[in-house]
């Protein structure tokens, strides 16, 4: 949201406001997809059967495009995000709705066709599971 091109796609989506924090360096940019290392640009992925809370339970599962099962590899990137956040002075973590990550109150259904459900993304569960004040942007 700061310019990086960190996107599934390779691009970036940058959010004016985020961009600002991040150039006073007053924001911690990360991506927990390219922490766990995924690579960029990779496949589009979608939570099937569920949100990021339900992943984390073991009742769904982080899909590709590709339905190669990368559940380990988003379930490593929201570990790596809730260390990087308990050893900084954070207050507060802003997310990108809609991203299988990153999505506080919206995620895709996991059908691939562009349809949105109310639900958050496996970091962001994680995030609010451990307190962590998150707002999707």
């Amino acid at each position: 949201m700061a310019g990086r091109a960190c996107r599934y796609n390779g691009t970036a989506k940058p959010n004016e406001e985020m961009t600002a924090l991040a150039q006073s360096g007053e924001a911690v940019l990360f991506c927990p997809e390219a922490l766990a290392g995924l690579k960029i640009p990779r496949p589009p992925a979608e939570i099937v059967g569920g949100d990021g809370f339900d992943v984390l339970n073991g009742k769904a599962r982080v899909v590709n495009k590709n339905g190669e099962d990368i559940t380990e590899e988003f379930i490593r990137g929201a570990e790596r995000v809730l260390e990087l956040v308990k050893k900084s002075d954070v207050s507060i973590v802003y997310m990108k709705e809609r991203s299988p990550s990153c999505g506080v109150m919206q995620i895709y259904d996991g059908s691939f066709s562009d349809c949105v459900i109310h639900g958050c993304g496996v970091t962001a569960a994680l995030l609010l599971r451990n307190g962590v004040a998150v707002r999707g942007l």
